[in-house]
C-alpha cells in the first residue's frame, strides 16, 4: 500500500491560511500546525534548549521557562545571522516531529502542515503539494490591522521580510483566493474532493 499524502498549506501574513485549515479540519483532515508546534518544541524539546541557549545565551530563557522572545529580538536586530542559525537549529526539529505527526494519523488519505514560511524555510519541497491561500495586500493589511491592532507600517514591515505572493502563487500547485468575494467554503469542498481522490489513489498503489 502506498503512504498517505502530505499537503502543506501557506499565504501571507493576513491572508487567512488559519481559516482554510480549520475548514479542512471540520472535513476530518488532520492539520498540524507548523509554528505553533515550533514555539511548544523551543520551550519543551531539551536538545533544542540547550542549543538555543549555546546561541543567545542562558537569558535565552525567562525564570519560568519560557522563551525571553526580547532578548532574542535584540541580538538578531544586531546580527541578522543568529536568526539564520536559529531556523537552522528549529527546522530540522519541526521535520522530524511533523513526519512523527503525520505516520500517526489514520484512515486519512491525506494530512495538512499549516506554516507560514513553508517556502522560505525549504520544507515545502518535501511534500507533495501546496496550497497557497492568497488575498490581495490591502485586504491583508486592512485584516491584521483589525485583529492585532499593529499600525501600517509594522505590517509592511512583516510583509516584506515573507516571498512575495505572487512567487509563492506561481510556486504553488492549489491557489485558494480568499478576498471575501469569491465563496472560500466552496473553494475548499472542491480542492478536498481532488485532494481525496488524489490521496486514495495513492494508498492504493503499491508501496515504493
Amino acid at each position: 500500500m502506498g503512504k498517505k499524502l502530505k499537503i502543506g498549506i501557506t499565504g501571507g501574513i493576513g491572508s487567512g491560511k488559519s481559516t482554510v485549515a480549520a475548514i479542512f479540519a471540520v472535513l476530518g483532515i488532520p492539520v498540524y500546525d507548523a509554528d505553533s508546534r515550533a514555539k511548544w518544541l523551543m520551550v519543551h524539546q531539551p536538545e533544542l534548549v540547550a542549543a538555543i541557549q549555546k546561541l543567545f545565551g542562558a537569558q535565552a530563557y525567562q525564570a519560568d521557562g519560557r522563551l525571553n522572545r526580547s532578548h532574542i529580538a535584540d541580538i538578531a536586530f544586531n546580527d541578522p545571522q543568529k536568526i539564520q542559525k536559529l531556523n537552522a537549529l528549529v527546522h530540522p526539529v519541526v521535520k522530524l516531529d511533523y513526519e512523527q505527526w503525520h505516520d500517526q494519523q489514520n484512515d486519512v488519505p491525506y494530512t495538512l502542515k499549516e506554516a507560514a514560511l513553508l517556502f522560505e524555510s525549504g520544507s515545502a519541497y518535501e511534500l507533495d503539494a501546496v496550497i497557497e491561500v492568497f488575498a490581495a495586500q490591502e485586504i491583508r493589511i486592512q485584516r491584521v490591522r483589525k485583529r492585532n491592532g499593529w499600525t501600517r507600517q509594522h505590517i509592511l514591515s512583516r510583509i516584506r521580510h515573507q516571498m512575495p505572493e505572487r512567487q509563492k502563487r506561481k510556486l504553488a500547485d492549489y491557489v485558494l483566493v480568499n478576498d471575501g468575494k469569491k465563496g472560500l467554503i466552496n473553494q475548499v469542498l472542491a480542492l478536498d474532493k481532488k485532494l481525496r481522490k488524489r490521496g486514495e489513489a495513492q494508498l492504493m498503489s503499491p508501496k515504493k
